[in-house]
């Protein structure tokens, strides 16, 4: 929760006192940098190794280890995150070579994946500009006014299971495959020569490890870290005490301040998921590389004034469906029924 001692109205800075606050932050360091590349990517692959020598001993042996390489694979595509801002080096070659390189080991083409981020970031809790890198999303009005059909397609796609089961693995092998309708022409190229990429490094593995361990290692790693990365993007946006507006009213700074979480994670969860928590910050200010979060969000109270959403609390996040635009809050589908009986509840 918000820090009470902190008043709400601090919230509202104008906008030379962020940008100045915010600056210092916006400097990477390629010492760190490099390091935190290096580490993560041969952590990784060593991990791979480590479950391919237990797929012949127990398959169980090779889950467990599955664990933590899905936490470096969300730790590499925090690289490739921050490659995609142009933060994570001084140089736009140098994020942009790392970023395609990282792409591929996250199965993720990076100039497509770094444009629709971009429209992310430009639109985030602005209800009118939805659609564009987020999960889909419909008000209460939205809802009810809908078809039958689109009804069902929402309450399938807003389960839990298909969202964070099915859905994660499902757009990483298959969907991020294709060409979004507005991609360009680079866009295109650098989504054909990664799945050329991936295909080939599944090719070689396959040959060198055999076809089924590949398939069961590759595949493990991939739905758990996917399932990882797609909860914590909708914690992210959508907790308890979330800003949404329309465009005329849709303010930046609020946006970020309140309409991105503040994630307190463990300190071990903290490190796999390169500080992504701190999104708020990173909403502020795209320019600030991942190591740098903390020490902004600690640096003036005003970052800290922001709801504050724990591993606990966040499961509360399970059962938001709706945005209800009247009372400005998330509902679920029981207060649907509630409408329709004349009274309200969530």
């Amino acid at each position: 929760m918000a820090d009470p001692s902190v008043p709400a109205t601090t919230l509202q800075p104008d906008k030379t006192a962020w940008k100045r606050l915010v600056a210092r932050y916006e400097k990477p360091a390629l010492s760190r940098s490099v390091w935190q590349a290096a580490n993560t990517i041969v952590s990784y692959g060593v991990l791979w190794y480590l479950m391919y020598r237990s797929v012949e001993i127990s398959y169980w042996i090779t889950l467990l280890l599955a664990i933590p390489a899905a936490g470096f694979l969300v730790r590499i595509f925090i690289v490739f995150h921050d490659c995609g801002h142009g933060s994570y080096f001084k140089s736009r070659k140098a994020n942009d070579t790392l970023g395609v390189i990282t792409g591929i080991l996250a199965f993720t083409p990076y100039y497509q994946w770094r444009h629709k981020h971009s429209i992310h970031h430009a639109t985030s809790s602005d209800l009118d500009r939805r659609g564009t890198g987020d999960v889909w999303t419909l008000t209460v009005q939205e809802y009810l006014a809908s078809s039958r059909w689109r009804r069902c397609a929402y309450r399938l796609v807003r389960n839990p299971v298909v969202l964070f089961g099915i859905a994660p693995l499902l757009l990483l092998v298959v969907g991020q495959r294709f060409p979004w309708r507005k991609a360009d022409r680079r866009e295109r190229t650098n989504v054909f020569w990664t799945n050329l990429a991936i295909l080939g490094m599944a090719v070689l593995l396959s040959w060198l490890l055999g076809f089924k361990a590949y398939l069961m290692i590759q595949g493990t790693v991939l739905m758990i870290a996917g399932s990882v990365g797609v909860w914590l993007f909708y914690v992210q946006h959508q907790f308890e005490g979330a800003y949404w507006e329309h465009r005329g009213r849709w303010d930046y700074v609020t946006a970020a301040l309140q309409g991105s979480s503040f994630y307190k994670l463990p300190r071990v969860l903290q490190w796999f998921t390169g500080n992504i928590g701190f999104h708020h910050i990173h909403h502020l200010s795209p320019g600030i590389p991942n190591y740098n979060l903390e020490k902004c969000h600690r640096a003036d109270p005003l970052f800290q004034a922001v709801e504050r959403v724990t591993l606990l609390s966040s499961l509360k996040s399970l059962t938001y469906r709706l945005w209800d635009e009247e009372r400005q809050t998330w509902v679920g589908y029981g207060y649907l029924k509630g409408l329709r009986s004349g009274r309200t509840r969530g």
